[in-house]
């Protein structure tokens, strides 16, 4: 049975109040350090494994330049490096540095400590429902937003 118009909007509603409030979440756990929030989700995303820049920017959907600023911020910090692509010079790939895979990890455990104390009220069950009910969700947004990036799909007639 398809979500109803009202379900779909207060989804969508409850999305955008979750988004301000884990940046406001984040801005406040985060200030005074040396890479704001923008710089830690390009750090986690190159933190998966090298790749190209270009690929970067499309999952963080960012433009190039945006991209760009961001590396070279973090490259001058010593957290990432950068290298031509051999199977394409034109092409630049970026893999963290030691000291970029130490701060990934030195964000991720202060990002789980900060959120474990936020949800000290919740039980295992709810958090491993939500993050379930999460993960579906973004995963169905992403399917859903490749098949619209991808244009209509034709049937041949038979």
């Amino acid at each position: 049975m398809a979500v109803s118009p009202d379900t779909a909007a207060d989804l969508v509603y409850r999305i955008f109040d979750l988004q301000r409030v884990v940046r406001c979440v984040a801005a406040a756990s985060f200030s005074g350090q040396d890479t704001g929030v923008a710089l830690q989700g390009v750090l986690r995303f190159v933190g998966e494994g090298e790749s190209r820049a270009t690929h970067l920017a499309e999952r963080l959907g960012v433009s190039a330049p945006v991209l760009s600023r961001h590396i070279a911020d973090l490259e001058e910090q010593g957290y990432v490096i950068r290298r031509q692509d051999p199977a394409d010079g034109r092409a630049q790939l970026v893999a963290l540095s030691p000291a970029g895979t130490a701060k990934l990890r030195q964000i991720e455990e202060h990002r789980t400590a900060t959120l474990q104390g936020y949800l000290s009220d919740w039980s295992q069950g709810d958090a491993e429902d939500t993050a379930r009910v999460l993960t579906r969700l973004s995963d169905s947004l992403k399917q859903s937003a490749r098949a619209t990036a991808a244009g209509p799909i034709t049937i041949p007639a038979l």
